[in-house]
């Protein structure tokens, strides 16, 4: 496909991969995957038809669920994110997933149980038990808008990085790839996406192995080239610092990977559904810890690929000069990989894209029904209904999701810098308060509805203000805009809580 100036990004030399093989391998992928998933459409489905659509009737194995919030948890942000941080910098990276072990062992012992014992597949709907209509609204409404963004931003960055291997343009890789999900997402349902997550996750996994032994093969004298870049920092977690608060040191980014990773698994619906998928609540603490195991390694290994990416170019000057950080992986996907190796690694990045993409979606179409649709018209909800509105709503979000990645392509430009900058932000702004809302609601007997009203409030105008409003109103210390969420979630646990104490009176709790 033919490209003007401003649909590419270029290196500077022929950056299109034109090996019939490696498109075929793409192609072959791309068709399979979304007819694997619209299968399920055709499959013998009993009992509850929206049911199925939102957890599969309970049928799927552990295994397969595990893998599906693997690949719900990895995404193209992580596989562009994890080797230009370890080349540009160091591990720093990969210090949030440090803490996702953390974040399944609260899950396994308090966040699972919760959930299964729950009488709706929604994870908002015991907010309006305990702080009423606003607080369910509230906290699906952020998830909504929140997962719609990070699906439109993981678009982009496929076709950031597709563009410049392939040479097709942005709004074409954005629109190709988001309607194939939407289509087996919509058919398909939750079976499809967990299978289709399944298989992704196999070729993601099996591209960054194949990538890693690539890069240990081809860089000559690994063991000097590994003691420079250990001199040079490049194996490294960054700074250890405590009085450092305004830069991306080890504990701004422990502290932030805690709460974002206790938010993806105790308040987010792409994972609380899964939950309420597994066979039995031992399976459920399987997924999770199955996953988990899978997530340190795996993303390690991204990680690994931008140190090994600094020692080869450190050992052959093999990287063309003014070649930003960004664009040093897809430089090598292209120029330096066997063919077919090369398709194999478009495919698994465009299968953590996809994968991604069509929990969102089946996540949303199921937040949409159990929050407004059931909530808002229960005289309309029949099956056959219920049916037609999350077909409907998957086809929203999908275009939702599109139009956001279109919107930013046009808007804010090309430069997936300032695309990841700009997601990190949002992500703290849009669902910083849920965590601390569900804590409050689960674990405090005394808070009230009015309580939760003002520690809510309290907690996102701290978080929009370490954002924000720093530049007007600074500190002596700066703060960095990913501590948001930590002092978000602390202000609204601190002030729920708080006033519980003081002016509430005891019920009984609810975890």
């Amino acid at each position: 496909m033919k490209n003007n100036a401003h649909e590419r990004r270029d290196f500077g030399y022929n950056t299109a991969m034109t090996n019939w093989i490696d498109l075929l391998i793409i192609g072959v992928y791309l068709v399979g995957t979304t007819l694997f998933g619209c299968s399920f459409f055709f499959r013998k489905k009993g009992g509850d038809a929206a049911n199925t659509f939102m957890t599969g009737g309970g049928r799927l194995p552990t295994w397969a669920i595990a893998l599906s919030v693997f690949a719900t948890h990895v995404s193209s942000i992580s596989f562009l994110a994890l080797p230009e941080g370890a080349f540009d910098k160091n591990w720093w990276g990969w210090i949030n997933s440090i803490t996702v072990p953390i974040a399944t062992l609260v899950a396994a012992i308090w966040f699972v149980p919760f959930y299964r014992s729950a009488t709706s597949v929604s994870a908002y709907s015991f907010l309006e038990k305990r702080f009423g209509a606003w607080a369910r609204i509230y906290a699906s409404a952020c998830f909504l808008v929140m997962q719609s963004a990070r699906s439109g931003i993981i678009l982009l960055l496929l076709a950031i990085l597709v563009n410049q291997l392939l040479g097709f343009s942005y709004e074409s890789i954005i629109i190709v790839t988001g309607v194939a999900t939407l289509v087996y997402s919509m058919m398909g349902g939750f079976s499809a996406v967990v299978w289709t997550d399944a298989i992704q996750s196999l070729i993601l996994i099996g591209g960054t192995v194949v990538c890693v032994v690539c890069l240990l093969v081809f860089t000559p004298d690994l063991a000097g080239n590994l003691q420079d870049a250990w001199e040079a920092g490049k194996i490294s977690l960054g700074s250890m610092d405590l009085s450092d608060w305004g830069s991306n040191t080890f504990w701004v980014l422990f502290f932030y990977g805690i709460c974002i990773n206790l938010q993806n698994f105790g308040v987010d619906q792409c994972y609380t559904q899964r939950y309420v998928a597994a066979k039995d609540g031992r399976a459920a603490v399987r997924t999770i810890w199955g996953s988990a195991c899978l997530y340190v390694p795996v993303t390690l290994l991204f990680t690994v690929i931008g140190t090994l990416l600094w020692m080869y170019n450190h050992a052959t000057g093999a990287v063309p000069a003014g070649t930003k950080a960004a664009e040093v992986f897809p430089w090598f996907i292209m120029h330096k990989l066997p063919t077919g190796v090369s398709g194999l690694l478009v495919a698994a990045i465009i299968a953590a894209a996809m994968s991604t993409v069509s929990t969102t979606l089946n996540s949303g179409s199921t937040v949409l029904l159990e929050d407004y649709w059931k909530r808002f018209f229960p005289s309309r909800a029949s099956d056959r209904a219920n049916m037609v509105f999350l077909r409907a709503m998957t086809v929203l979000l999908a275009l939702v999701s599109i139009g956001i990645a279109l919107a930013v392509v046009w808007v804010w430009g090309k430069d997936n810098k300032t695309v990841l900058g700009m997601w990190y932000m949002l992500q703290g702004v849009l669902s910083g308060g849920m965590l601390g809302l569900f804590l409050i609601g689960a674990f405090s007997r005394r808070t009230r509805p009015w309580h939760a009203v003002v520690a809510t409030a309290s907690g996102f105008l701290l978080l929009v203000w370490v954002v924000f409003g720093q530049k007007i109103l600074p500190l002596p210390w700066p703060l960095h805009v990913n501590l948001s969420i930590v002092f978000a979630t602390l202000a609204i646990v601190t002030v729920g809580f708080s006033l519980g104490a003081l002016c509430g009176r005891s019920a009984k709790p609810v975890v």
